[in-house]
């Protein structure tokens, strides 16, 4: 099999276009050219779910140490250290193992009060309004509330703190990120840690500014401070903006499919597979880079040593081969091994945490406003090359 290029089709993460919606690309992708490649931005894509699983699960071919987002790949600069999403091992076994004693079951679950309170702080004042905007008074409040108690972050800064975040993932529409903007987050944490150090308490910086461990030389030292600054920034910034995409997803789809809805509304115990069939459905982060490490055979082609490569998440997850019908949403599937969250060792640490918050923003959102459309005529689509979901999102009430 050739690889197909864009004389056959075309696909990139940077076309507005194609970003609207993405899967009748990506369907094309995974019946015509299951290994495709871009010569404008030259890199290599896999759509089909074995083929993208593989790209995850092979730490060895498809490494993370150059970044998991195409214009990290690219640029081929030095990736910081403490950036634990795109490091390999050993750095990325040990800086992932800090990270974990953050996020275990224990401490994710004694979370749900607080997150019930900040989903009632947010959704009562909106009860017997005529509408409201699902992520500007919803969904981009209580995963920064969340995000922000677990860091330490006093709550009068949270919302600066997530706008900067956020900023740092934000495009001009059409155009790739510059890879400057990856990594400017840190600085702002600086202030806090100072804080923390001073005044500890039962939070994730405190932890991590006491925490020991065995370094790759063997040494049993503490996080440096640039290391927990990029620490901070990376949990800050993947502990808000994909949960809140994730909410998003929730309203346009389930708007969609008033049935299904209301079969939520009535049966609140479908509501865990609902959210795994939203994560399957809409992820937020439709597609992962690796930088390719060897020469390799894939998807019927070969890829040479130093490419780049997207493993496409978002068309993996509909691949009829793994999920028959994949491109219907159905909160009755049984969904196992969808790949939104990735797989293998850099699986993501707060999972668990996403599937939470998105699991109790629905009760709420359905104890309240069983019922709801979309203003999509006047909803946005966040400018973002690396995260897919709305900006605004109107929804008008009954």
């Amino acid at each position: 099999m050739t690889v197909a290029s864009e004389r056959d089709l075309y696909y990139d993460p940077y076309d507005v276009g194609i970003n609207a919606d993405p899967y009748p690309v990506f369907r094309q992708l995974r019946e015509q050219a299951p290994l495709y490649y871009n010569e404008k931005y030259d890199f290599f894509a896999v759509s089909l779910y074995e083929d993208a699983e593989r790209v995850l699960k092979d730490r060895e071919t498809f490494i993370s140490g150059r970044g998991g987002i195409l214009e990290l790949i690219k640029s081929g600069i030095e990736i910081p250290p403490g950036t634990v999403i795109f490091e390999d091992p050993p750095t990325h076994t040990i800086h992932r193992s800090l990270l974990s004693r953050m996020f275990t079951p224990r401490k994710v679950s004694a979370l749900e009060p607080a997150i019930r309170r900040y989903c009632a702080e947010a959704l009562d004042p909106l009860v017997g309004s005529g509408g409201f905007d699902l992520v500007r008074d919803f969904a981009a409040h209580m995963p920064m509330r969340v995000i922000g108690m677990l860091l330490g972050i006093p709550e009068q800064d949270q919302e600066a703190v997530r706008d900067q975040v956020d900023a740092n993932l934000r495009t001009e529409a059409g155009k790739p990120m510059t890879h400057s903007d990856a990594f400017n987050s840190g600085d702002m944490f600086a202030e806090y840690i100072e804080w923390r150090a001073e005044h500890p308490s039962d939070d994730v910086m405190t932890e991590l500014l006491h925490a020991e461990f065995e370094d790759e030389a063997g040494t049993r030292r503490s996080l440096t401070r640039e290391e927990l600054l990029i620490y901070v920034s990376v949990v800050a910034g993947a502990g808000n903006e994909t949960t809140t995409r994730l909410i998003g997803w929730m309203g346009k789809v389930l708007a969609e499919h008033p049935d299904q809805r209301r079969a939520l509304v009535d049966d609140r115990s479908m509501i865990n597979n609902a959210i795994e069939e939203l994560l399957r459905f809409e992820p937020p982060a439709p597609h992962v880079g690796r930088y390719v490490a060897r020469q390799v055979e894939i998807a019927g082609g070969t890829i040479p040593e130093g490419s780049a490569i997207l493993s496409l998440v978002g068309s993996a997850n509909r691949d009829d081969r793994r999920f028959p019908d994949g491109d219907s949403f159905d909160i009755h599937r049984k969904v196992t091994s969808n790949l939104t969250f990735g797989y293998g060792a850099h699986f993501c640490l707060g999972a668990a945490l996403a599937r939470l918050e998105g699991r109790i923003a629905l009760d709420e959102l359905l104890d309240r406003f069983p019922e709801w459309d979309c203003d999509l005529a006047n909803a946005v689509l966040s400018p973002t090359s690396t995260v897919r979901g709305w900006e605004t999102l109107p929804v008008v009430l009954p």
